[in-house]
Parts: structure tokens; sequence; C-alpha cells
């Protein structure tokens, strides 16, 4: 690779920030590239932790987005275990934890975020547990075993995945969720209403609007205190309550920061020579004329793809439906678009065969899908949300009508 004054600087070390390191070099970018990672890991995907990789079912390295070899033959150098601790924009240069600079000619910014933390009494024994990183699946994963009593709080992906697989591990699992359903922020209540279905016919005691008032015990939680003085015995806790933007580099540096690292289209942010891609970043999407901040290995993927272009001075916009997918059991529920402001819901399919979708339609166009275990409907459904289709409620219902067929050639 040619040399060049200063890298090409990425903070953070997960999909965001590997994506944008691959991007750069697919497109021919020949400078230095360099990845900061607080991380001991080189760069990993974050879906499988909760599901494969607690399940014990791959290794750590198998989560690596590359190898270490293909690192080296693409020219990507990380820099593992070091947190960058400040960022001077007047000398492009940051401070790292380990007392070094880093000076840059570009800057991308993929911090990501950090597990929400239980905010409660007891809260900080040691067999209390987020799950963001293999660290914290590897304290988990020594818990689970046969007949061991898990306490999950928190009712969305993260809790209910984290159910699935530690309910087929033989383990004692119930899962607390504070308000009245699962899945309540991002899907209707028959979806909500299926999930529940799913968890308790496999043995979980899922129990749907109920709030945590301690978690009692002495030198470890025993049991979790409930607002109604009911006790449940635990012998580990994994908190999946959600995420907070790591927007405090660029926030102390004066960047613009609104629920997250403020972005255009481009992935630029208030200074030129830094861009951000990623769960850290607030962006306008154009399918749905706002701003938003998504969590989702898509978004952060195409995203450090745009920010790619952007550093390498061949501006991309980024303008993507979002998309969202969790397995749990044998089943696989994906989604895209986003419902909120629907009027009027479609359930193709049977539930009770397990397998079927959900369409989500605005002033007659589709504007969101749901589909449980099926792949193909999925794929044709994330064409017609992005063309925002005008279709007939009933000829969606219609499962003889091919969803194919309904995408105008």
């Amino acid at each position: 690779m040619s040399e060049t004054p200063h890298p090409i600087v990425i903070v953070g070390a997960g999909q965001a920030g590997a994506e944008t390191a691959v991007e750069l070099r697919k497109i021919g970018y020949p400078g230095r590239v360099v990845i900061v990672g607080e991380e001991a890991y080189l760069p990993y995907k974050r879906p499988p932790l909760s599901k494969a990789y607690l399940a014990g079912s791959v290794t750590a390295e198998s989560l690596y987005v590359m190898q270490q070899a293909n690192l080296d033959k693409a020219g990507i150098e990380v820099l593992t275990g070091r947190r960058a601790e400040s960022l001077d924009r007047a000398g492009k240069t940051l401070t790292l934890s380990d007392g070094g600079r880093l000076a840059y000619s570009k800057l991308c910014l993929a911090t990501g975020g950090r597990a929400r933390l239980l905010s409660l009494p007891g809260a900080d024994k040691p067999n209390v547990y987020p799950l963001r990183s293999i660290a914290d699946v590897e304290a988990i994963r020594a818990h689970c075993q046969p007949g061991k009593r898990a306490v999950i709080v928190g009712g969305g992906f993260i809790g209910l995945e984290v159910a699935a697989v530690a309910v087929k591990l033989g383990l004692e699992v119930t899962v607390l969720e504070s308000l009245p359903r699962v899945l309540a922020r991002v899907t209707v209540p028959e979806i909500s209403e299926f999930y529940e279905k799913a968890h308790r016919d496999a043995g979980v005691d899922l129990r749907t609007g109920v709030q945590i008032s301690a978690l009692e015990g002495a030198e470890r939680v025993t049991h979790v205190v409930l607002g109604d003085g009911s006790r449940i015995e635990a012998d580990f806790v994994v908190a999946g309550i959600g995420l907070i933007a790591n927007v405090e580099l660029a926030q102390a540096a004066g960047l613009a920061v609104d629920n997250g690292i403020v972005v255009d289209e481009f992935t630029q942010t208030s200074d030129p020579d830094i861009v951000a891609a990623g769960d850290c970043t607030n962006h306008p999407n154009i399918h749905y004329g706002r701003r938003m901040r998504l969590e989702s290995v898509q978004n952060a993927m195409e995203q450090g793809r745009a920010a790619a272009h952007a550093l390498a001075g061949q501006p991309r916009r980024y303008d993507m439906v979002p998309w969202f997918w969790s397995d749990q059991y044998d089943l696989k529920l994906q989604m895209v678009g986003l419902s909120a402001g629907f009027d009027r819901f479609v359930l193709r399919g049977d539930p009770a065969t397990r397998s079927f979708a959900a369409f989500y339609l605005g002033d007659g166009r589709l504007i969101a899908a749901d589909t449980v275990s099926r792949p193909q409907d999925f794929m044709f459904a994330k064409k017609l949300v992005a063309l925002r289709a005008e279709i007939d409620p009933a000829v969606l219902a219609d499962e003889s009508v091919p969803l194919k067929s309904l995408i105008p050639a």
C-alpha cells in the first residue's frame, strides 16, 4: 500500500468500522487504514452473540469480520485493547488509552453503543450481566448449566434470544418485561402474542407488565424482587434493556450530537474531515422523511460502506430501507421498514403454522412488513416496501397470489 502523510483512522472495531475499512480497499483506496478497538479482539459480528455464540456452537474466531491473515493481506491495521480517549479536531489527532497519540488525515467514528445497565439496588452484583460483547457472553456461559435459574430482564430481541438459547440448554428461565407485551417497541400485538406463546410453550416463565424493585442477595443476587413483593430465585441475571449510543468522544470534540452523532445522507459529520457510521449515528432517512438512529447490523454495514466512499472522496448516498432479524428457536423473524403510523394491518398465513407474514399499510401504501420463517416472502417484501407499493389489502392476504407478482416489471 502506498504511503500517505497520515492514515485514515476508524474508531470502533465493530461491524460498521470493519465494513468501512473493507470497503475502502474494495474501492481502491491506497493509503494506510487503521482501526482502533477497545476490546481485545479483532473486529467481530455482534448478532451471533445472543444466539450461536451463547449456545456454544461457534467459536470467537468465527465471529471475526476478517481473520488476521486477511487483514494483513488487505493492509488494514487493527489496534486492539485501546480506547480513543479524546479527539483534537484542530490538530487532527486522537489520544488513546495507552497514552499514545494517533494522527489522521480523515476520521471515521464507528463508536457503536454500550448496553444499558440496570439501575436497581443490587444491580452491581457480580452475577448480573449485560450482553454486548464476547466477554459478556463468556461470563454468562459459565452459568449455563442444566437446572440453573436464569432471570432475564427485558422482552426485546436480546432478552428473547437469550431465553431461547438458555431454555434449550436446560436452564430454568424467567423473562421479565415491564411493558404489557414483548417486542412492544417494534411490532404489533399479534406478533407479540405469537412470540409469547412460543416461549411459554418452550418452558419459559414469561411475565409482562411487571416492575422490579430490587435484586436481593449478599455477595451475589439470589432473588429478583418484583413490585408486588413476589420473589424469583436466580442464579444469575441478564439485562437486555437497550443500548446507549457512544457519543461522548464526538460530543467532547464539539461535533453536532442529538440522539447520536449527527450526519448527513453521505455520513458526513459537522467536521468535513470526519464521518460516522453505525449505531452511534443520527441520520436522515429519505423513505420516512425524518432523522433516525438505528441499531441494526444492516444499517452498520451499509452506512459503513457509504462512509468509506465519503472518506475516499467518492460520496455515495446512504438510503437503505431499515431491516432487522431475530432467531428464536426454529423461528426466523425478519422485519423491513418502520411500521409506526400504519393504518391497516394485513395478515398473510396462519400463525398457528409457525410460518406467516404481516404487512403494514399507510394511506394504502406498504410501509413495513414482518415475516416469520418465510424468507421468500421477506425478499419480495423488501422490494415492495422500498417501492412503497400501493397494494389491495385483500390481495396481500391472499396466499394464492405470489408476492413476486406484485412487484412492478
